[in-house]
């Protein structure tokens, strides 16, 4: 389950169940930015059961969905993707994308040394 792809629709989904913890697919439906019919969403559900992302538990009639990875592994799962097929393995590549093209603000790039001069004493430590 390390390494998965989830399409744009599926990642919609993913986001609502994420951020509500577990929904029908009635609820799930209302909170997608897009309008979806309510066979769609179920549909989506269900590949994502099969792909062991999310389960299910009875509620009455309805099922109730929860995620049974979390938004930070699929990230990491994501961004690896990105990072090996766009950037031919190199997050130094990524990183410098991001930074010639983001419009960056003085307090993000503050943030980013930061986080950097964090990562690179930790790097130091562990030799």
């Amino acid at each position: 389950m390390d390494d998965f792809v989830l399409g744009d629709r599926e990642l919609d989904v993913m986001g609502v169940l994420w951020d509500l913890g577990s929904g029908t697919v009635a609820e799930v439906r209302d909170k997608l930015p897009a309008d979806l019919a309510y066979t769609t969403v179920l549909t989506i559900l269900r590949n994502l059961e099969a792909k062991e992302l999310v389960h299910h538990t009875s509620e009455g009639k309805a099922h109730r969905y929860h995620p049974r990875v979390a938004r930070k592994t699929a990230r990491r799962s994501a961004l690896a993707r990105v990072v090996d097929k766009l950037f031919h393995g190199s997050p130094e590549q990524l990183i410098t994308q991001l930074v010639e093209d983001e419009q960056l603000s003085a307090d993000d790039l503050r943030r980013l040394r930061a986080l950097l001069s964090t990562q690179e004493k930790k790097g130091r430590t562990k030799r």
